[in-house]
């Protein structure tokens, strides 16, 4: 079942767990049947096209699940883009834009869609899902970032609304510098809603290059936000972190995106039943191959058992 966005925020005020998983919570209920969007590669990066419900093994717990139903070919991709426009995104906004523009210049015009959300402490739909979307709307040229910022609550949120697109390979991009001043929710809490309706969390992370980690010119000392807390919510709802300091590092996080969107295999199975967490480990036939999809789902409503 979905968890909303308003009961997840229940769970705001319990610790971050350790990075191997969401937090761990009760609940009542279960879920009949579980939807994972995996992405296959090679060792040297490639996509692995053509595969089949028997090259794939889903593990729950390290059990072995049986494959319900499997999915390659969908209609298309629907995508949210969700623009941080607080105060501290002053000097990151343009490049956000940037980004955007790169990545719904890969959406194909009659089968995939997009919507764009903006937020600083509140979250404010700018443009509903629509197909053929391949420029930002005009209002976005005159936003000027200010205020504290809720990226945990927006994220959540917008998860929620990319969710309700049925039939569709479905994720969030976030463009973003990291920085969160005043959400309820905690990126594990996030990661929840996200899993829970298994969409796909990308943040591209629009920092100069002396913020970059990854740059010759960074001067981070260890470990940021992008680096821990927001670089699990990714990985634990099988999206990624992209740092992007020039056009160029801009380009290709668009670009590598909607090509795994692209090339999403869609995997069904029956919860074993037991409400609650369940860690997930998806494998694929083959040697030197690694899966990207997301490391657990939630039985049950989003409702924990003591209220």
């Amino acid at each position: 079942m979905l968890v909303s966005f308003a009961q997840a925020a229940e769970l705001r005020g319990q610790q971050p767990p350790a990075p191997s998983a969401p937090p761990a919570v009760t609940f009542r209920s279960i879920v009949d049947l579980v939807r994972v969007a995996a992405v296959v590669r090679d060792h040297k990066g490639r996509f692995i096209p053509n595969l089949g419900a028997n090259d794939f093994e889903i593990l729950e717990n390290g059990v072995r699940r049986p494959i319900a139903d499997f999915q390659h070919d969908l209609t298309g991709v629907s995508v949210a883009l969700l623009f941080d426009v607080s105060g501290s995104m002053e000097t990151g906004i343009t490049s956000a834009r940037d980004a955007a523009v790169q990545l719904l210049a890969w959406l194909d015009v009659e089968r995939d869609e997009a919507a764009i959300y903006t937020f600083d402490t509140r979250l404010v739909e700018v443009t509903p899902f629509v197909t053929g979307l391949k420029t930002l709307p005009s209002s976005m040229s005159s936003v000027v970032p200010f205020g504290a910022t809720s990226l945990h609550d927006a994220i959540a949120r917008t998860a929620e609304y990319a969710g309700a697109r049925e039939g569709r390979r479905r994720a969030v991009v976030v463009f973003t510098d990291g920085v969160d001043t005043s959400s309820h929710l905690t990126p594990p809490a996030v990661s929840a809603v996200a899993s829970a309706i298994d969409v796909p969390v990308y943040l591209i992370a629009v920092v100069p290059s002396i913020d970059n980690p990854d740059a010759d010119t960074s001067t981070t000392q260890g470990r940021s936000a992008l680096e821990g807390p927001l670089s699990d919510l990714a990985t634990w709802t099988g999206g990624h972190v992209f740092v992007a300091s020039t056009p160029a590092d801009r380009s290709s996080a668009a670009r590598q995106i909607v090509d795994e969107l692209r090339h999403q295999y869609l995997i069904a199975f029956e919860s074993s039943g037991t409400p609650g967490w369940h860690p997930l480990e998806v494998h694929a036939r083959g040697k030197n191959v690694m899966v990207r999809a997301r490391s657990g789902y939630i039985a049950g409503q989003s409702r924990p058992l003591s209220q």
